[in-house]
Protein backbone atom coordinates (compact mmCIF):
# COMPACT_ATOMS: atom_id res chain seq x y z
CA UNK A 1 0.00 0.00 0.00
CA UNK A 2 1.56 3.33 -0.92
CA UNK A 3 2.60 5.35 2.21
CA UNK A 4 0.58 8.17 1.34
CA UNK A 5 -2.55 6.49 2.18
CA UNK A 6 -1.72 5.53 5.47
CA UNK A 7 -0.38 8.62 6.31
CA UNK A 8 -3.52 10.66 5.83
CA UNK A 9 -5.71 10.83 9.75
CA UNK A 10 -9.04 9.91 10.70
CA UNK A 11 -10.34 13.64 10.46
CA UNK A 12 -9.22 13.29 6.58
CA UNK A 13 -11.11 9.98 6.07
CA UNK A 14 -14.35 11.83 7.98
CA UNK A 15 -14.10 14.63 5.68
CA UNK A 16 -15.45 12.21 3.43
CA UNK A 17 -17.91 10.88 5.18
CA UNK A 18 -20.02 13.53 6.17
CA UNK A 19 -22.16 14.30 2.94
CA UNK A 20 -24.86 16.76 4.23
CA UNK A 21 -27.12 17.69 1.35
CA UNK A 22 -28.63 15.82 -2.04
CA UNK A 23 -26.26 15.93 -4.96
CA UNK A 24 -28.99 15.08 -7.88
CA UNK A 25 -31.76 16.63 -9.31
CA UNK A 26 -34.59 15.22 -10.96
CA UNK A 27 -34.86 14.84 -14.80
CA UNK A 28 -35.81 18.76 -15.09
CA UNK A 29 -32.68 19.28 -13.15
CA UNK A 30 -34.37 20.88 -9.91
CA UNK A 31 -33.40 19.42 -6.62
CA UNK A 32 -35.61 18.22 -4.35
CA UNK A 33 -36.50 20.20 -0.77
CA UNK A 34 -33.48 18.08 0.75
CA UNK A 35 -30.87 19.90 -1.28
CA UNK A 36 -31.93 23.16 0.39
CA UNK A 37 -28.58 24.56 2.98
CA UNK A 38 -29.43 24.18 6.34
CA UNK A 39 -30.25 27.39 8.35
CA UNK A 40 -28.69 26.13 11.22
CA UNK A 41 -25.20 25.10 12.31
CA UNK A 42 -26.56 22.30 14.64
CA UNK A 43 -29.41 21.12 11.86
CA UNK A 44 -29.47 17.97 10.92
CA UNK A 45 -28.10 16.28 7.61
CA UNK A 46 -30.62 14.33 5.47
CA UNK A 47 -29.98 10.72 6.10
CA UNK A 48 -29.60 9.86 2.69
CA UNK A 49 -28.60 12.15 -0.35
CA UNK A 50 -28.61 10.90 -3.77
CA UNK A 51 -26.05 11.19 -6.57
CA UNK A 52 -26.56 10.52 -10.49
CA UNK A 53 -23.75 9.03 -12.44
CA UNK A 54 -23.19 8.04 -15.90
CA UNK A 55 -20.60 5.46 -16.74
CA UNK A 56 -19.93 2.29 -18.80
CA UNK A 57 -20.86 -1.13 -17.66
CA UNK A 58 -18.52 -3.47 -17.91
CA UNK A 59 -19.09 -7.21 -19.29
CA UNK A 60 -17.79 -8.87 -16.41
CA UNK A 61 -20.35 -7.02 -14.31
CA UNK A 62 -23.11 -6.54 -16.76
CA UNK A 63 -23.94 -10.61 -16.80
CA UNK A 64 -24.73 -10.66 -13.00
CA UNK A 65 -26.07 -7.28 -12.43
CA UNK A 66 -27.65 -4.48 -13.91
CA UNK A 67 -26.50 -1.65 -12.53
CA UNK A 68 -23.28 -1.00 -10.37
CA UNK A 69 -25.52 0.08 -7.50
CA UNK A 70 -25.64 -3.73 -7.20
CA UNK A 71 -21.94 -4.21 -6.51
CA UNK A 72 -20.59 -4.81 -3.23
CA UNK A 73 -18.38 -1.79 -3.08
CA UNK A 74 -21.12 0.92 -4.05
CA UNK A 75 -23.49 -0.80 -1.30
CA UNK A 76 -20.94 -0.80 1.17
CA UNK A 77 -19.84 3.13 -0.12
CA UNK A 78 -23.60 4.08 0.56
CA UNK A 79 -23.43 2.69 4.15
CA UNK A 80 -19.85 4.49 4.75
CA UNK A 81 -21.12 7.51 3.18
CA UNK A 82 -24.90 8.27 3.38
CA UNK A 83 -24.79 8.82 -0.58
CA UNK A 84 -27.06 6.51 -2.81
CA UNK A 85 -26.52 6.89 -6.13
CA UNK A 86 -28.30 6.56 -9.47
CA UNK A 87 -26.07 5.04 -12.24
CA UNK A 88 -26.56 5.33 -15.63
CA UNK A 89 -25.33 3.09 -18.16
CA UNK A 90 -24.79 3.16 -22.16
CA UNK A 91 -24.60 0.14 -24.33
CA UNK A 92 -21.68 -1.63 -23.83
CA UNK A 93 -20.53 -1.24 -27.58
CA UNK A 94 -18.07 1.60 -27.88
CA UNK A 95 -20.06 3.21 -30.74
CA UNK A 96 -22.71 3.34 -29.18
CA UNK A 97 -21.59 4.51 -26.01
CA UNK A 98 -19.81 7.51 -27.67
CA UNK A 99 -23.29 8.45 -29.83
CA UNK A 100 -25.05 8.76 -26.59
CA UNK A 101 -22.50 10.29 -25.02
CA UNK A 102 -22.38 13.05 -27.72
CA UNK A 103 -26.23 13.33 -27.32
CA UNK A 104 -26.43 13.84 -23.70
CA UNK A 105 -23.65 16.27 -23.71
CA UNK A 106 -25.51 17.94 -26.74
CA UNK A 107 -28.76 18.36 -25.15
CA UNK A 108 -27.13 19.39 -22.11
CA UNK A 109 -28.88 16.50 -20.24
CA UNK A 110 -26.40 15.67 -17.53
CA UNK A 111 -25.91 14.08 -14.80
CA UNK A 112 -23.74 15.27 -11.54
CA UNK A 113 -21.08 12.90 -12.20
CA UNK A 114 -19.56 11.44 -15.75
CA UNK A 115 -16.90 9.10 -15.87
CA UNK A 116 -15.43 8.61 -19.45
CA UNK A 117 -11.91 8.78 -20.69
CA UNK A 118 -11.97 12.67 -20.66
CA UNK A 119 -7.89 12.70 -21.65
CA UNK A 120 -8.05 10.50 -24.55
CA UNK A 121 -7.79 12.03 -27.78
CA UNK A 122 -7.79 9.11 -29.68
CA UNK A 123 -8.86 5.04 -29.79
CA UNK A 124 -11.86 2.97 -28.74
CA UNK A 125 -12.88 4.87 -25.98
CA UNK A 126 -15.37 7.07 -24.93
CA UNK A 127 -14.43 10.68 -25.21
CA UNK A 128 -15.35 14.72 -25.13
CA UNK A 129 -14.09 15.57 -28.23
CA UNK A 130 -11.32 18.70 -28.13
CA UNK A 131 -10.34 17.23 -24.33
CA UNK A 132 -11.35 18.03 -20.93
CA UNK A 133 -10.38 22.07 -21.10
CA UNK A 134 -12.66 22.26 -24.09
CA UNK A 135 -15.57 20.59 -21.80
CA UNK A 136 -14.54 23.39 -19.11
CA UNK A 137 -14.92 25.93 -21.84
CA UNK A 138 -18.10 24.47 -22.45
CA UNK A 139 -19.25 24.67 -19.44
CA UNK A 140 -19.86 20.78 -19.53
CA UNK A 141 -17.57 20.06 -16.67
CA UNK A 142 -16.13 21.92 -14.08
CA UNK A 143 -12.44 22.64 -12.85
CA UNK A 144 -11.76 20.91 -9.70
CA UNK A 145 -8.54 22.72 -8.53
CA UNK A 146 -10.09 25.22 -5.92
CA UNK A 147 -12.54 22.31 -4.77
CA UNK A 148 -9.64 19.65 -4.51
CA UNK A 149 -7.48 22.27 -2.46
CA UNK A 150 -10.23 22.81 0.00
CA UNK A 151 -12.36 19.17 0.48
CA UNK A 152 -10.73 16.34 -1.19
CA UNK A 153 -7.54 15.90 1.01
CA UNK A 154 -6.96 12.69 0.73
CA UNK A 155 -6.61 13.10 -3.65
CA UNK A 156 -5.03 16.54 -2.39
CA UNK A 157 -1.79 14.44 -0.58
CA UNK A 158 -1.66 12.25 -3.14
CA UNK A 159 -0.93 14.41 -6.26
CA UNK A 160 1.36 16.22 -3.47
CA UNK A 161 3.43 13.13 -3.11
CA UNK A 162 3.15 12.23 -6.94
CA UNK A 163 4.10 15.34 -8.99
CA UNK A 164 4.26 13.45 -12.08
CA UNK A 165 0.72 12.03 -11.28
CA UNK A 166 -0.30 14.94 -10.65
CA UNK A 167 1.25 16.32 -14.14
CA UNK A 168 -0.39 13.57 -15.86
CA UNK A 169 -4.13 14.66 -14.82
CA UNK A 170 -3.69 18.35 -15.54
CA UNK A 171 -4.11 19.98 -18.77
CA UNK A 172 -1.77 22.84 -19.94
CA UNK A 173 -3.35 25.52 -18.45
CA UNK A 174 -3.18 23.45 -14.92
CA UNK A 175 -6.70 22.70 -15.04
CA UNK A 176 -7.79 19.38 -12.58
CA UNK A 177 -10.72 18.34 -14.27
CA UNK A 178 -11.81 15.08 -13.15
CA UNK A 179 -10.89 12.22 -10.33
CA UNK A 180 -8.60 9.69 -11.86
CA UNK A 181 -8.13 6.48 -12.29
CA UNK A 182 -4.39 5.99 -11.41
CA UNK A 183 -2.11 2.68 -11.65
CA UNK A 184 0.14 3.30 -8.87
CA UNK A 185 3.03 1.02 -10.20
CA UNK A 186 4.30 -0.82 -12.93
CA UNK A 187 3.32 -3.85 -12.02
CA UNK A 188 -0.32 -3.21 -12.85
CA UNK A 189 0.26 -0.79 -15.97
CA UNK A 190 0.47 -3.88 -18.25
CA UNK A 191 -2.45 -5.92 -18.88
CA UNK A 192 -3.00 -6.36 -22.29
CA UNK A 193 -0.84 -8.14 -25.24
CA UNK A 194 -1.22 -10.83 -27.80
CA UNK A 195 -2.06 -14.26 -26.82
CA UNK A 196 -2.07 -17.87 -28.62
CA UNK A 197 -3.27 -21.04 -27.98
CA UNK A 198 -0.31 -22.69 -26.58
CA UNK A 199 -1.82 -26.46 -26.72
CA UNK A 200 -2.18 -26.03 -30.51
CA UNK A 201 1.51 -24.93 -30.81
CA UNK A 202 2.31 -27.87 -29.00
CA UNK A 203 -0.42 -30.00 -31.04
CA UNK A 204 1.23 -28.96 -34.24
CA UNK A 205 4.95 -28.99 -33.16
CA UNK A 206 5.52 -24.97 -33.97
CA UNK A 207 7.28 -22.62 -31.58
CA UNK A 208 5.54 -19.44 -30.00
CA UNK A 209 5.56 -16.59 -33.04
CA UNK A 210 7.59 -13.57 -33.07
CA UNK A 211 7.66 -12.16 -36.24
CA UNK A 212 5.19 -10.97 -38.66
CA UNK A 213 6.29 -13.78 -41.21
CA UNK A 214 6.23 -16.54 -38.22
CA UNK A 215 2.84 -15.42 -37.39
CA UNK A 216 1.25 -16.11 -40.76
CA UNK A 217 3.40 -19.91 -40.85
CA UNK A 218 1.34 -20.41 -37.40
CA UNK A 219 -2.05 -18.99 -38.58
CA UNK A 220 -1.76 -21.01 -41.71
CA UNK A 221 -0.81 -24.01 -40.03
CA UNK A 222 -4.00 -23.49 -37.72
CA UNK A 223 -5.99 -23.21 -40.60
CA UNK A 224 -4.86 -25.96 -42.63
CA UNK A 225 -3.88 -28.63 -39.78
CA UNK A 226 -7.02 -29.21 -37.60
CA UNK A 227 -5.45 -28.05 -33.97
CA UNK A 228 -8.82 -28.56 -32.70
CA UNK A 229 -8.98 -32.08 -33.40
CA UNK A 230 -12.01 -32.56 -34.79
CA UNK A 231 -11.91 -33.58 -38.67
CA UNK A 232 -13.27 -30.40 -40.03
CA UNK A 233 -11.47 -27.03 -41.05
CA UNK A 234 -13.84 -24.67 -39.02
CA UNK A 235 -10.66 -23.35 -37.13
CA UNK A 236 -10.58 -19.14 -37.00
CA UNK A 237 -6.56 -18.38 -36.48
CA UNK A 238 -6.34 -15.21 -35.26
CA UNK A 239 -9.74 -12.94 -34.20
CA UNK A 240 -8.49 -9.19 -33.75
CA UNK A 241 -11.81 -7.12 -34.39
CA UNK A 242 -11.68 -3.36 -35.73
CA UNK A 243 -11.17 -1.91 -32.02
CA UNK A 244 -8.22 -4.15 -31.58
CA UNK A 245 -6.25 -2.05 -34.76
CA UNK A 246 -6.60 0.94 -32.64
CA UNK A 247 -5.89 -0.11 -29.49
CA UNK A 248 -2.03 -0.34 -28.10
CA UNK A 249 -1.18 -1.82 -31.65
CA UNK A 250 -0.94 -5.37 -30.83
CA UNK A 251 0.35 -5.83 -34.69
CA UNK A 252 0.28 -2.43 -36.02
CA UNK A 253 3.39 -1.81 -33.54
CA UNK A 254 5.65 -4.37 -35.42
CA UNK A 255 6.19 -1.08 -38.29
CA UNK A 256 7.02 1.16 -35.91
CA UNK A 257 3.74 3.17 -35.88
CA UNK A 258 0.15 3.24 -34.27
CA UNK A 259 -2.92 4.20 -35.05
CA UNK A 260 -2.58 7.57 -33.87
CA UNK A 261 -0.43 10.60 -32.85
CA UNK A 262 3.24 9.01 -31.66
CA UNK A 263 6.52 10.66 -31.21
CA UNK A 264 9.81 9.91 -33.06
CA UNK A 265 12.90 11.07 -31.09
CA UNK A 266 10.28 14.20 -29.72
CA UNK A 267 8.47 14.41 -33.28
CA UNK A 268 4.66 14.12 -33.74
CA UNK A 269 3.51 12.05 -36.37
CA UNK A 270 0.43 10.21 -37.74
CA UNK A 271 0.54 6.63 -37.90
CA UNK A 272 -2.27 6.32 -40.47
CA UNK A 273 -0.74 8.06 -43.09
CA UNK A 274 2.63 6.60 -42.38
CA UNK A 275 4.08 4.27 -45.57
CA UNK A 276 4.72 1.35 -43.07
CA UNK A 277 0.46 1.57 -42.45
CA UNK A 278 0.34 0.32 -45.93
CA UNK A 279 2.64 -2.27 -45.64
CA UNK A 280 0.35 -3.27 -42.41
CA UNK A 281 -2.76 -3.41 -44.53
CA UNK A 282 -1.16 -5.49 -47.26
CA UNK A 283 -0.28 -8.16 -44.88
CA UNK A 284 -3.74 -7.56 -43.22
CA UNK A 285 -5.75 -7.70 -46.74
CA UNK A 286 -3.34 -11.02 -47.28
CA UNK A 287 -4.39 -12.65 -44.11
CA UNK A 288 -8.40 -11.89 -44.53
CA UNK A 289 -8.29 -13.21 -47.97
CA UNK A 290 -6.47 -16.47 -46.83
CA UNK A 291 -9.22 -16.93 -44.24
CA UNK A 292 -6.32 -16.36 -41.31
CA UNK A 293 -8.19 -13.36 -39.92
CA UNK A 294 -11.48 -14.11 -38.65
CA UNK A 295 -14.73 -12.84 -41.19
CA UNK A 296 -16.36 -11.07 -38.22
CA UNK A 297 -13.55 -8.59 -37.58
CA UNK A 298 -15.69 -5.99 -38.57
CA UNK A 299 -18.05 -6.14 -36.72
CA UNK A 300 -17.11 -6.73 -32.84
CA UNK A 301 -19.23 -8.94 -30.37
CA UNK A 302 -17.75 -9.78 -27.34
CA UNK A 303 -20.49 -12.27 -27.02
CA UNK A 304 -19.42 -14.07 -30.19
CA UNK A 305 -15.87 -13.48 -29.63
CA UNK A 306 -16.26 -15.69 -26.16
CA UNK A 307 -18.41 -18.44 -27.69
CA UNK A 308 -15.44 -18.82 -30.34
CA UNK A 309 -12.90 -18.85 -27.98
CA UNK A 310 -15.00 -21.47 -25.66
CA UNK A 311 -15.98 -23.75 -28.17
CA UNK A 312 -12.26 -24.19 -29.80
CA UNK A 313 -12.57 -22.97 -32.32
CA UNK A 314 -10.07 -19.41 -31.81
CA UNK A 315 -6.18 -19.93 -32.07
CA UNK A 316 -4.99 -16.51 -31.23
CA UNK A 317 -5.94 -12.85 -30.68
CA UNK A 318 -5.18 -10.05 -28.08
CA UNK A 319 -6.57 -9.90 -25.06
CA UNK A 320 -6.23 -8.72 -21.46
CA UNK A 321 -4.74 -10.63 -18.84
CA UNK A 322 -7.26 -10.94 -15.96
CA UNK A 323 -10.25 -10.42 -18.77
CA UNK A 324 -8.86 -12.52 -21.56
CA UNK A 325 -5.87 -15.17 -20.43
CA UNK A 326 -7.82 -15.35 -16.85
CA UNK A 327 -11.02 -15.78 -18.02
CA UNK A 328 -10.62 -18.34 -20.31
CA UNK A 329 -8.96 -20.27 -18.09
CA UNK A 330 -11.86 -20.42 -15.84
CA UNK A 331 -14.16 -20.73 -18.31
CA UNK A 332 -12.93 -24.00 -19.73
CA UNK A 333 -11.12 -25.34 -16.82
CA UNK A 334 -13.48 -28.10 -16.49
CA UNK A 335 -14.79 -27.89 -19.81
CA UNK A 336 -11.31 -28.91 -21.83
CA UNK A 337 -8.36 -29.06 -19.29
CA UNK A 338 -5.57 -28.86 -21.81
CA UNK A 339 -7.10 -25.48 -23.08
CA UNK A 340 -3.99 -23.04 -23.02
CA UNK A 341 -4.07 -19.57 -23.49
CA UNK A 342 -0.65 -17.61 -23.05
CA UNK A 343 1.14 -14.75 -24.01
CA UNK A 344 2.82 -14.21 -26.92
CA UNK A 345 5.26 -11.49 -27.59
CA UNK A 346 4.83 -8.32 -29.37
CA UNK A 347 5.26 -9.27 -32.67
CA UNK A 348 8.09 -7.77 -35.16
CA UNK A 349 9.89 -7.59 -38.36
CA UNK A 350 12.92 -9.19 -37.98
CA UNK A 351 13.83 -11.47 -36.04
CA UNK A 352 16.19 -10.13 -33.00
CA UNK A 353 14.75 -7.08 -32.94
CA UNK A 354 13.40 -4.93 -29.90
CA UNK A 355 9.44 -4.34 -29.67
CA UNK A 356 8.75 -1.10 -29.62
CA UNK A 357 5.31 -0.65 -29.80
CA UNK A 358 2.98 -2.54 -26.09
CA UNK A 359 0.35 -1.65 -24.22
CA UNK A 360 2.06 0.06 -21.33
CA UNK A 361 0.30 3.01 -19.66
CA UNK A 362 1.23 5.80 -17.77
CA UNK A 363 0.18 5.91 -14.54
CA UNK A 364 -2.73 8.03 -15.70
CA UNK A 365 -4.76 6.78 -18.69
CA UNK A 366 -7.54 9.69 -18.87
CA UNK A 367 -10.28 8.09 -17.29
CA UNK A 368 -12.03 9.98 -14.37
CA UNK A 369 -15.32 10.94 -12.48
CA UNK A 370 -15.98 14.34 -13.92
CA UNK A 371 -18.28 17.06 -12.12
CA UNK A 372 -20.60 18.14 -14.50
CA UNK A 373 -21.60 22.17 -14.46
CA UNK A 374 -25.44 21.08 -13.63
CA UNK A 375 -24.58 19.29 -10.77
CA UNK A 376 -26.06 21.20 -7.88
CA UNK A 377 -23.88 20.30 -5.05
CA UNK A 378 -20.30 19.95 -6.53
CA UNK A 379 -18.11 20.63 -2.77
CA UNK A 380 -20.59 17.04 -1.50
CA UNK A 381 -19.93 15.35 -4.59
CA UNK A 382 -16.14 16.03 -4.11
CA UNK A 383 -16.09 14.66 -0.83
CA UNK A 384 -17.66 11.75 -1.93
CA UNK A 385 -15.27 11.44 -4.57
CA UNK A 386 -12.71 11.59 -2.50
CA UNK A 387 -13.56 8.69 0.01
CA UNK A 388 -11.82 6.53 -2.70
CA UNK A 389 -8.87 7.54 -2.24
CA UNK A 390 -8.51 7.37 1.64
CA UNK A 391 -7.10 4.20 3.41
CA UNK A 392 -10.82 2.95 3.60
CA UNK A 393 -11.85 3.88 0.46
CA UNK A 394 -8.30 2.35 -0.92
CA UNK A 395 -9.35 -1.40 0.65
CA UNK A 396 -12.89 -0.92 -0.47
CA UNK A 397 -11.88 -0.50 -4.07
CA UNK A 398 -9.57 -2.50 -4.61
CA UNK A 399 -10.75 -5.62 -2.51
CA UNK A 400 -13.87 -4.96 -1.66
CA UNK A 401 -15.99 -5.80 1.71
CA UNK A 402 -14.01 -7.13 4.54
CA UNK A 403 -15.15 -10.77 5.38
CA UNK A 404 -17.09 -11.05 2.23
CA UNK A 405 -14.65 -10.52 -0.07
CA UNK A 406 -11.48 -10.15 1.66
CA UNK A 407 -9.70 -10.25 5.14
CA UNK A 408 -6.61 -8.89 6.34
CA UNK A 409 -3.57 -11.28 6.88
CA UNK A 410 -0.38 -9.56 8.32
CA UNK A 411 -1.50 -6.39 7.37
CA UNK A 412 -2.37 -7.08 4.15
CA UNK A 413 -5.89 -7.24 2.45
CA UNK A 414 -6.08 -10.99 0.91
CA UNK A 415 -9.19 -12.55 -1.22
CA UNK A 416 -11.03 -14.89 0.19
CA UNK A 417 -9.82 -18.69 -1.71
CA UNK A 418 -13.41 -18.38 -2.77
CA UNK A 419 -12.85 -15.09 -4.72
CA UNK A 420 -9.99 -16.24 -6.64
CA UNK A 421 -11.30 -20.12 -7.13
CA UNK A 422 -14.79 -19.39 -8.35
CA UNK A 423 -16.58 -22.48 -9.56
CA UNK A 424 -16.18 -23.33 -13.45
CA UNK A 425 -17.84 -21.73 -15.55
CA UNK A 426 -16.86 -18.36 -13.94
CA UNK A 427 -13.48 -16.22 -14.36
CA UNK A 428 -11.68 -14.82 -11.65
CA UNK A 429 -12.84 -11.73 -13.11
CA UNK A 430 -16.59 -12.00 -13.17
CA UNK A 431 -16.05 -13.49 -9.45
CA UNK A 432 -14.41 -10.11 -8.52
CA UNK A 433 -16.92 -8.17 -10.02
CA UNK A 434 -19.80 -8.97 -7.64
CA UNK A 435 -18.06 -6.98 -5.16
CA UNK A 436 -15.67 -4.35 -6.90
CA UNK A 437 -14.29 -2.82 -10.43
CA UNK A 438 -10.55 -3.36 -10.01
CA UNK A 439 -10.42 -5.34 -12.96
CA UNK A 440 -11.20 -2.55 -15.38
CA UNK A 441 -11.29 1.14 -14.08
CA UNK A 442 -12.83 3.23 -11.40
CA UNK A 443 -11.54 6.55 -9.81
CA UNK A 444 -8.86 5.67 -7.58
CA UNK A 445 -5.96 3.66 -7.24
CA UNK A 446 -5.05 0.81 -8.03
CA UNK A 447 -2.95 -1.26 -6.10
CA UNK A 448 -0.02 -3.66 -6.79
CA UNK A 449 -1.04 -6.30 -3.99
CA UNK A 450 -4.24 -6.20 -5.93
CA UNK A 451 -2.80 -7.15 -9.09
CA UNK A 452 -0.56 -9.98 -7.98
CA UNK A 453 -3.27 -11.18 -6.28
CA UNK A 454 -5.45 -11.15 -9.51
CA UNK A 455 -3.15 -12.32 -11.54
CA UNK A 456 -3.06 -15.84 -10.24
CA UNK A 457 -2.30 -17.95 -12.55
CA UNK A 458 1.17 -18.92 -13.57
CA UNK A 459 0.17 -18.07 -17.52
CA UNK A 460 -1.16 -14.57 -16.01
CA UNK A 461 2.50 -13.59 -14.23
CA UNK A 462 4.01 -15.05 -17.33
CA UNK A 463 1.68 -12.87 -19.19
CA UNK A 464 2.99 -9.73 -17.66
CA UNK A 465 6.69 -10.33 -17.99
CA UNK A 466 6.42 -10.90 -21.75
CA UNK A 467 4.12 -7.67 -22.22
CA UNK A 468 6.09 -5.33 -20.30
CA UNK A 469 9.06 -6.19 -22.86
CA UNK A 470 8.08 -2.87 -25.24
CA UNK A 471 10.09 0.15 -25.06
CA UNK A 472 7.05 2.10 -25.73
CA UNK A 473 9.63 4.97 -26.56
CA UNK A 474 7.04 6.28 -29.20
CA UNK A 475 3.79 6.89 -27.02
CA UNK A 476 2.70 10.25 -26.38
CA UNK A 477 1.62 11.17 -22.79
CA UNK A 478 -1.63 12.37 -22.55
CA UNK A 479 -1.21 16.25 -23.85
CA UNK A 480 -3.74 18.26 -24.53
CA UNK A 481 -4.82 21.55 -26.91
CA UNK A 482 -4.90 24.95 -25.98
CA UNK A 483 -8.79 26.09 -25.37
CA UNK A 484 -7.80 28.00 -28.66
CA UNK A 485 -6.97 25.08 -30.68
CA UNK A 486 -9.68 22.91 -29.00
CA UNK A 487 -12.49 23.15 -31.53
CA UNK A 488 -10.49 23.29 -34.53
CA UNK A 489 -8.33 20.26 -33.21
CA UNK A 490 -11.57 18.25 -32.36
CA UNK A 491 -13.13 19.02 -35.76
CA UNK A 492 -10.31 17.54 -37.43
CA UNK A 493 -9.14 14.29 -35.67
CA UNK A 494 -12.89 13.81 -35.97
CA UNK A 495 -13.16 13.58 -39.22
CA UNK A 496 -10.34 11.84 -39.49
CA UNK A 497 -10.84 9.25 -37.39
CA UNK A 498 -14.65 8.42 -39.14
CA UNK A 499 -12.68 8.69 -42.95
CA UNK A 500 -9.52 5.85 -41.25
CA UNK A 501 -12.24 3.65 -39.42
CA UNK A 502 -13.83 3.42 -42.99
CA UNK A 503 -11.13 3.11 -44.82
CA UNK A 504 -9.11 0.47 -42.78
CA UNK A 505 -12.27 -2.03 -43.37
CA UNK A 506 -12.26 -1.04 -46.99
CA UNK A 507 -8.71 -1.95 -47.20
CA UNK A 508 -8.47 -5.16 -45.28
CA UNK A 509 -11.72 -6.52 -46.58
CA UNK A 510 -10.45 -5.45 -50.29
CA UNK A 511 -12.84 -3.66 -51.19
CA UNK A 512 -10.83 -0.94 -51.56
CA UNK A 513 -7.36 -1.52 -53.40
CA UNK A 514 -4.15 -1.08 -51.31
CA UNK A 515 -2.94 0.85 -54.49
CA UNK A 516 -5.40 3.44 -53.61
CA UNK A 517 -3.71 4.17 -50.81
CA UNK A 518 -1.70 7.52 -51.92
CA UNK A 519 -5.00 9.05 -52.59
CA UNK A 520 -6.27 7.98 -49.01
CA UNK A 521 -3.39 9.89 -47.55
CA UNK A 522 -3.87 12.73 -49.84
CA UNK A 523 -7.52 12.92 -48.92
CA UNK A 524 -6.45 12.94 -44.98
CA UNK A 525 -3.91 15.20 -45.67
CA UNK A 526 -6.80 18.06 -47.28
CA UNK A 527 -8.90 17.01 -44.32
CA UNK A 528 -6.00 18.98 -42.21
CA UNK A 529 -4.42 16.77 -40.27
CA UNK A 530 -0.88 18.26 -40.92
CA UNK A 531 -2.66 21.14 -38.85
CA UNK A 532 -3.29 18.49 -36.15
CA UNK A 533 0.05 17.47 -36.06
CA UNK A 534 0.65 20.94 -35.56
CA UNK A 535 -0.84 21.21 -32.94
CA UNK A 536 -0.08 17.87 -30.81
CA UNK A 537 3.37 19.09 -31.64
CA UNK A 538 2.96 22.07 -29.68
CA UNK A 539 0.73 20.18 -27.00
CA UNK A 540 3.75 17.81 -26.39
CA UNK A 541 6.22 20.57 -26.19
CA UNK A 542 4.05 21.86 -23.62
CA UNK A 543 3.48 18.93 -21.46
CA UNK A 544 7.12 18.49 -21.16
CA UNK A 545 7.49 21.81 -19.56
CA UNK A 546 4.79 21.54 -17.42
Amino acid sequence: MKKSFKQVGSIVLLSALVISVTACGDDTGSTNSSSTPQSSANAQPPKLTKLSYWVSNHAAASGQMKTYAEMGMYKELEKATGVKVEFQHPPLEVPQAQEQFNLMIATNELPDVIEASWGATSGAVIRYPGGPEKAILDKKIIKLNDLIDKYAPNLKKLLADHPDWKKQISTDEGSIYAFPFLRGDDKVRVFFGPSIRQDWLDKLGLKMPTTIDEWYTVLKAFKEKDPNGNGKADEIPIYLDKNLFSTDAPFLGAWGINYSFYQDSGTVKYGPIQPEYKDFLATMNKWYKEGLLDKDFAAPNDKLFDNKMTTNLLGATASFNGGGIGKFAGLMKDKDPKFDLEAAPYPVLKAGDKAIWGQKDFAYNGVGAAISAVNKNPIETVKWLDYAYSEKGDLLFNYGVEGTSYKMENGKATFLPEILNPPAGTSIQQSIAKYNRATWSAPFVLSDNFQMQYLALPQQKKALEIWSKPTAERKIPLVSPTQDESSKFASIVTDIQTYQDEMLLKFIMGVEPIDNFDQYVKKIKSMGIDDAIKIQQGALERFNKR
